[in-house]
């Protein structure tokens, strides 16, 4: 019994704490433009970058004994 009257009110403000956070971000615009991230994702607007010179890997070099 002694728990509960920890826990309920632990669970009222962590859930009064959601919602104010919830809220919040409905007023700043996170959630204006849902489908817009989902289409930038899609679109090509850049053209293929320039290519970088690969490393020389240890196995691609002859062995050389001493």
């Amino acid at each position: 019994m002694n728990g509960l009257l920890i826990l309920i009110p632990i669970a009222l403000f962590l859930g009064l704490l959601g919602l104010v956070a919830f809220l919040w971000s409905l007023r700043s615009g996170q959630f204006d433009d849902l489908d817009g991230a989902a289409v930038r994702i899609l679109e090509d607007d850049e053209g293929p970058g320039p290519e970088r010179p690969r490393p020389e890997r240890p196995r691609d070099r002859p062995a050389r004994h001493g």
